[in-house]
C-alpha cells in the first residue's frame, strides 16, 4: 500500500516503542483481558468495532494493579464512610501540598464546570482562546456571563500578549482567565516563561485556571507544570485528570490543585460523586509507574510515526505534545470524518475556526493502522487529492 504503515516510519517507531519498553502490546495493561460477552450478546456491538480515535483516551485502559484494587474494593460498594485507600492524601502527595489545596471530583469536566460557577458571577466575563477545550465557556453561558475567545497566532500558539492586554482593559469584570496546556484541540503547548508573563502582568486577584490534562505527554523542556506558582501563593487553579494516561474516561476521576481558600470556595458546588471503586482505582494509578511509562512512551511513538507518515504525504500536520494531533486535511474536515466513519473509524469533531483540520487521537498499533489504511484510501494521491495549494 503505498504510504502505508510498512514503510520505515511506522515500523521503525513502532518497534522501537515496543522494544524499548521490553513489553509486548498489552502486556501491562488489563483492560485488553476482556471479558466473555454476556449469554445473549455474542455478537459485537457496532461501538466495539470501532477504531476510536475521536476523544482522546487511553486506548489500554487501568492497568493491571489498577484492576486488582478496584476489584478488591467491591466490599464496600454496600457501605458510607468506608476506606478509600487514602486518595485525597495521595494526590496532595503527588504535588507536595496538603490536602487543604485538593478538591477531587467526577473527572476534571466536573472541575472544570465547579470552577466556573464559583470563579463567574452573572455578567462576568472569562478570558481565553478559541479553539480550546470549551467546558468552561458552556459553564459562563450558562450562567449568563461572557466568554471573551482570542484567536490563536499563525503558529497554534497561544496570543499571550494579548490575552494580558485583554485581561487588564477589562479588569473589573473579569471572573476567570483560562488557560488550556497542552492545548487542545491543537495540542501545542504555553512555555512556562509565557505562564510566568502572564502572571506577573495581570491584576494578581484575578483567578487563573489552567487545564493539564495532557500534562503526562509532554517533552517539550519549555513546558513545565503551573502547581509551582500554587505554592508561590498565586490564585491559580491548576485542574488534571485520571482519564489519560491513567485509562480511567468511562469510570470518572479527576481533581483540582489550588490555594485553600479557592479551594473552600469551588467545595460549595462540587458533587463528592467519586465512587469507591474510583478511588481505589487512583491509588493504584498513581502507585504503577511502569503502566504510566508504557503508556506514555509507546502513545508518543505511535504519535510520532503516524505523523511523519502523513507528513511524508505532503500534509501539515501541527506538532503534538499530547495524545492526539491535528492534520490539515485541505477540505472540510466532516466530509473526511464521514469517510472515515464508513470504514469504522471515528476521529475528532469540528474545531470551529480550524475546519479543515482532522483532530486524531493515538489509538492502539492496530488502530494507527487502521487510520492510515482508511486514510490512504480517501487520499490516495497524497496532497495533492484535496486539490490545496
Amino acid at each position: 500500500m503505498k504510504n502505508g504503515f510498512s514503510r520505515r516510519h511506522f515500523v521503525g517507531g513502532a518497534a522501537a516503542a515496543l522494544g524499548a519498553l521490553g513489553l509486548r502490546p498489552g502486556s501491562a495493561l488489563g483492560a485488553l483481558k476482556l471479558p466473555p460477552p454476556p449469554p445473549g450478546l455474542a455478537q459485537l456491538d457496532p461501538y466495539d468495532r470501532l477504531a476510536k480515535l475521536s476523544s482522546n483516551e487511553n486506548p489500554y485502559g487501568p492497568s493491571d494493579k489498577m484492576m486488582e484494587s478496584m476489584n478488591a474494593a467491591w466490599k464496600y460498594s454496600n457501605r458510607y464512610g468506608y476506606p478509600d485507600g487514602d486518595i485525597l492524601e495521595k494526590i496532595a502527595e503527588h504535588h507536595g501540598l496538603d490536602t487543604d489545596h485538593i478538591i477531587m471530583n467526577a473527572g476534571s469536566g466536573e472541575t472544570l464546570k465547579v470552577a466556573g460557577i464559583a470563579f463567574l458571577g452573572h455578567e462576568e466575563k472569562v478570558v481565553g482562546v478559541e479553539p480550546t477545550y470549551m467546558s468552561v465557556y458552556r459553564v459562563a453561558t450558562g450562567i449568563d456571563a461572557d466568554v471573551i475567545a482570542r484567536p490563536l497566532l499563525a503558529d497554534h500558539t497561544q496570543d499571550i500578549d494579548d490575552l494580558i492586554q485583554v485581561t487588564t482593559r477589562n479588569y473589573r469584570d473579569v471572573g476567570l482567565v483560562y488557560i488550556v496546556n497542552p492545548n487542545n484541540p491543537t495540542g501545542v503547548v504555553v512555555p512556562d516563561s509565557d505562564i510566568r508573563h502572564l502572571l506577573d502582568n495581570i491584576p494578581e486577584d484575578i483567578p487563573v485556571l489552567i487545564d493539564e490534562a495532557y500534562h503526562h505527554f509532554v517533552r517539550d523542556p519549555r513546558y513545565s507544570s503551573a502547581v509551582k506558582y500554587i505554592k508561590e501563593g498565586r490564585k491559580i487553579l491548576v485542574t488534571r485528570t485520571f482519564s489519560k494516561i491513567y485509562g480511567m474516561a468511562g469510570l470518572r476521576l479527576g481533581y483540582g490543585i489550588a490555594p485553600p481558600e479557592m479551594i473552600h470556595e469551588m467545595r460549595t458546588y462540587a458533587t463528592g460523586s467519586v465512587n469507591a471503586l474510583v478511588r481505589w482505582g487512583g491509588v493504584a494509578a498513581l502507585e504503577d509507574h511502569a503502566s504510566e511509562k508504557y503508556v506514555r512512551d509507546t502513545t508518543i511513538k505511535l504519535r510520532e510515526a503516524t505523523m511523519a507518515d502523513l507528513r511524508d504525504q505532503g500534509f501539515e500536520v501541527i506538532p503534538s505534545e499530547t495524545n492526539f494531533f491535528m492534520v490539515h486535511t485541505g477540505r472540510p474536515a466532516s466530509e473526511v470524518r464521514a469517510e472515515f466513519r464508513r470504514r469504522d473509524v471515528a476521529v475528532g469533531r469540528d474545531f470551529p475556526p480550524m475546519l479543515d483540520y482532522l483532530r486524531v487521537s493515538i489509538g492502539t498499533e492496530d488502530e494507527m493502522k487502521r487510520f492510515m489504511a482508511s486514510w490512504n484510501e480517501i487520499f490516495p494521491d497524497g496532497m495533492r487529492a484535496t486539490g490545496a495549494r
